[in-house]
């Protein structure tokens, strides 16, 4: 049996560059920096001052006071891209085909705002300061489960967790969903608000994010040499991803396809990655076998690039078991460097520009790349954009806890894709 195709057919996004695709992808193909000192919390009790913060977004007025309260900053932020993809899709949801719409939507970390608010609440009135809507609130599934209600989506509803990985296994997973015949279409992406005090501390003191304090807009340096942690970052991405022939059938715009899915574990440490990119490797292996393509298909790789010393050097090796000597010759480079680290909802952001890159045949820069690393000697794209046919990208997320997930992203062809 010819397996299904899958295709994306509606996209959506809230991110530190933008909060729809067209503003996004203007500034990150720019080279524009969201990353600035951070304005939403106070800075005074922590070393972090920087942060890839969500602009010009009030939730009361998107979804009214009573319902903003009733959820955490990352199911806000989620809805808001799901708003904007099953618009873009124009996807209508009946009483026929809703039971073969499911929904995935992932995050790192859930609704730790709400968490913390409740346990300082508890300290400070007992039982009664807690609200009966926490739990809802701060559960990892509730940006799933909103989403599902309010659109009527009764398919496959979850979320997944793999920390930095989550976005492309909830992407992947969900179009398993569809070349398996479980579902027709699938909302997918995933969403982080991370900017809580508790978070911030817990990688500051793990050295995970960067020294470079005063000068936010240069933090981020993914594969640079004087880089030295990550910059966090917050926001979401989500998409709608259908079986070809549904989406064909009811003349939908089809943006890329979904052509390959690599998971593996390094089965390693609990926070750093193999410092070999064994594990790394063989994802992006499989997701080649997966799409059933060789390493000279594959025209740009986004990669994870978080900028912290381990990472960059692990992904670098990566890249070279993967692709061999051809790996000198792909073009890579780190979104992070301008929108930071945005944890579970990386991978999510990251394809979309690779969608992107496709689209408009450009491949957004490694911005802050100035100083170059032996030890890093791949073509990361340093500080300027570069106009490329780009027809097939590889975006890889890893996580912590040693999840690596890799996605492959095509240009769609009427026929089978000719990559």
């Amino acid at each position: 049996m010819e397996r299904k195709r899958v295709v994306v057919t509606g996209m959506g996004i809230i991110s530190p560059l933008g909060n729809n695709v067209a503003e996004a992808w203007k500034n990150v193909a720019a080279g524009v920096s969201g990353i600035d000192f951070l304005q939403r919390i106070d800075t005074s009790r922590i070393d972090n001052k920087i942060g890839g913060e969500v602009k010009d977004f009030d939730a009361e007025a998107i979804f009214g006071k009573k319902d903003v309260r009733r959820m955490d900053r990352f199911t806000h932020f989620a809805l808001y891209a799901a708003a904007q993809a099953i618009e873009d899709s124009k996807l209508e949801v009946t009483p026929d085909n809703q039971y073969e719409i499911g929904c995935i939507i992932g995050s790192g970390i859930g609704g730790l705002q709400t968490l913390v608010d409740c346990a300082l609440s508890f300290e400070a009135r007992g039982q009664k300061g807690i609200s009966p809507l926490a739990i809802p609130s701060l559960l990892i599934d509730s940006p799933s489960s909103r989403i599902s209600i309010k659109y009527g989506v009764r398919g496959p509803n979850y979320n997944i967790t793999t920390a930095c990985a989550t976005g492309n296994n909830c992407i992947g997973e969900a179009a398993e969903k569809i070349r398996l015949g479980t579902v027709k279409a699938m909302v997918v992406g995933s969403s982080e608000a991370g900017f809580v005090h508790m978070a911030i501390s817990g990688f500051d003191n793990m050295t995970t994010l960067t020294g470079r304090q005063d000068d936010p807009k240069h933090a981020s340096r993914p594969f640079d040499k004087t880089r030295d942690g990550f910059v966090m970052g917050e926001g979401a991405a989500v998409f709608v991803l259908e079986e070809l022939e549904h989406a064909k059938a009811r003349g939908a715009t089809i943006y890329a396809e979904i052509l390959g899915y690599g998971h593996t574990s390094d089965a390693y440490h609990v926070t750093a990655p193999m410092d070999t990119g064994e594990g790394a490797a063989h994802a992006m292996k499989f997701a080649l076998r997966d799409a059933g393509l060789k390493t000279t298909d594959i025209d740009y790789i986004n990669a994870h690039g978080t900028g912290t010393p381990l990472n960059d050097k692990s992904e670098t090796l990566a890249v070279k078991k993967a692709f061999g000597e051809h790996a000198y010759n792909i073009p890579m480079s780190s979104t992070k460097s301008m929108t930071g680290h945005m944890l579970g909802a990386a991978g999510s952001v990251e394809a979309l520009f690779s969608i992107m890159a496709i689209r408009e045949k450009f491949i957004p820069p490694t911005t802050n790349y100035e100083t170059p690393d032996p030890e890093c000697d791949l073509n990361y794209t340093p500080n300027v954009g570069v106009k490329a046919d780009v027809k097939t990208v590889m975006s890889n997320s890893f996580g912590f806890g040693g999840h690596n997930a890799v996605i492959i992203i095509g240009e769609y062809k009427n026929g089978h894709h000719g990559a």
